[in-house]
Formats: structure tokens, sequence, C-alpha cells
């Protein structure tokens, strides 16, 4: 068994130093006695808040407020985030600070009184890998829009993408050579999200097999179509999504933002780059746009192809 602490984020090297990163590593591993799956997690965590810190203005742990920790754990839940893994981030942030405190390196510790996501009444509902391949594997391949219904849940759970920019998908928005679809989100504001190859594969049969029979000149070009041949509506998609979950006999209550939020989860939890993920959200926060430089399609490519369970 491999008992070597966890490589630190090659990327953050500067924020490492400054956030103390490998001495805290150090801590978790040898002082605090984790398991190497344990530090990287907390690791993982803190690297997050330092990146994340940095783009607020903290140059260093101290300089942290109580009030930029909440605001950190708020957005963590705006991006959709599972509540086990906001609550492993605030004990990660907790123990950081206790770490820091016992080196002298802070005089306070501001996560003292961090709100736990228990006391939260709106938590998105999150699907785990196992109720995500039901899911997909639940349209009935007999029943003839069985293939358009796989290449709409695997194309929303590959993206993350809201469902009015699922519906508003054409055909045209597809690039299938370079692997991601154009999507149009809120303000009309494009951005490129890279599609998995199951997806890819999903939606190429679909529009190849299905769309052509359903189409009745009525389409305005959109790819997802309903039985009458018109453009699927958001309750039309909602309708399936709900249909197969129910078939898949899942009983969390599953909606498309269900797969937004569970797409962000799974990316995070892998060990995404936070701004990667927030990039291919299309998060329209005002208060977070300019924190985040622009990321170009074959990071994005690379984030999702490695981090994505079905990439």
């Amino acid at each position: 068994m491999d008992h070597s602490p966890p490589p630190l984020p090659p990327s953050s090297s500067p924020v490492a130093r400054a956030f103390h990163l490998e001495r805290f590593r150090d801590y978790l591993a040898l002082e605090a006695g984790n398991s190497r799956h344990t530090v990287a997690s907390y690791l993982r965590d803190i690297t997050r808040l330092s990146e994340y810190a940095t783009t607020r203005g903290a140059k260093a742990p101290e300089q942290l407020s109580a009030a930029q920790l909440r605001e950190f754990i708020y957005f963590l839940k705006d991006l959709g985030l599972a509540p086990t893994t906001i609550r492993r981030q605030i004990s990660a942030i907790r123990t950081y600070f206790k770490f820091l405190v016992g080196e002298g390196i802070a005089a306070r510790d501001p996560s003292e009184r961090i709100e736990s996501p228990k006391q939260w009444r709106t938590l998105p509902t999150v699907l785990t890998v196992a109720e995500v391949e039901k899911l997909l594997d639940a349209p009935n391949t007999n029943e003839p829009l069985a293939m358009r219904d796989v290449a709409l849940l695997e194309f929303a759970y590959a993206t993350g993408v809201r469902v009015s920019e699922l519906v508003a998908l054409k055909l045209q928005d597809i690039l299938f050579s370079e692997g991601v679809a154009r999507v149009f989100g809120k303000g009309a504001k494009e951005r490129l999200v890279p599609v998995g190859r199951r997806a890819l594969g999903a939606v190429s049969s679909y529009a190849r097999e299905i769309r052509p029979t359903l189409d009745r000149g009525k389409t305005r070009g959109f790819l997802f179509l309903n039985a009458r041949g018109t453009p699927l509506s958001r309750v039309g998609a909602w309708g399936i999504i709900k249909a197969h979950s129910r078939r898949a006999g899942l009983v969390k209550r599953v909606t498309p933002h269900t797969l937004r939020h569970t797409f962000a989860t799974h990316l995070l939890e892998g060990g995404a780059d936070l701004r990667a993920v927030q990039e291919m959200l299309g998060h329209a926060d005002l208060s977070t746009t300019q924190l985040y430089t622009h990321v170009d399609r074959d990071y994005l490519r690379t984030v999702h192809k490695s981090y994505h369970p079905r990439a």
C-alpha cells in the first residue's frame, strides 16, 4: 500500500506556498494520521478554497474572514454540489484552520461560525453515479422515441445544461468533429461545452435515425422534437426525465436541474478545476464572472474527459 502523501496540485504552486498547502498535507498525513484518500480530498478542498480566496483578494489564509468563508460555501452550493461534498469541504476548512492556529500561522479561527448544509432547506438533489447509470439505461429500446430519450438524458448529464438551453439546441449547434456543443445561455450568451463520447454517440444516432422520421417541416432546426414533429418544450423535456426516473426506480425527485447539479458534483468530486466547471455551467453570477479567466476549449475537453464518469 502506498503511504506517501498525495502530490500537490502543480498548477497552483504560488497559491500552494502562500496557503501552506505542503505543510497542511504533511500535517494531515503524518500528525493527524489520515488516510491517503482523506488527505487527497482535504488537500483538493483547501486548494479550491485558496484559489477562490486569491480571486477575492486574500493573499494568505490569515486574511480570510468568516464572511468570506460563508460566501465560499454558498458559492459551492450555487454550483450545485451535493450536501455531502459541502459538508466535507466545511470539515476540511475547520481542520485547516485548526492546523493554522496550532502552527501559529493564524491567530484566530474564522471557520467556527460556518453553518452546515443540514440547516439549509433548498439543497439540490444529486444522483450517485450508479443512479445516473440506472436512469440512462431506463428507456425501453423497443419504443419508437427511446433513442431520442437516450440522447436527451445522455446530453443533459454530459453537459450540465439548463433545461431552457437543452430544448433550444439546434442540430447545427452540435459540433461532432470537435466534441463540443454551442449553448446559448441567459442573455443569449454563447458558450462551448464539451460533450463526452457516449452522449455524442447517442445524439448522432438519434439525429441520423429518428429525428428525420419526426421532422414534418416545423422543426425550425431544433435538435429535440416531440412525437408531433415540433420542437420539444421545457415541460416535455421535464416529462421525459421524470418518466424515466420513475421507470428506473429512483426514489429521489429527479428534474432537469438535478442532472445539472449532478454534473457539477461528479466533476468536482473527481478533482476537476473549479473555474473549468464554472465555465461549463455558464454561471452568470455577476460577483464571479470577472474572477474566472477564459478557459480554452481544449482545456475544457481535457477536464471533461478526465473527470466526467461517462466521457
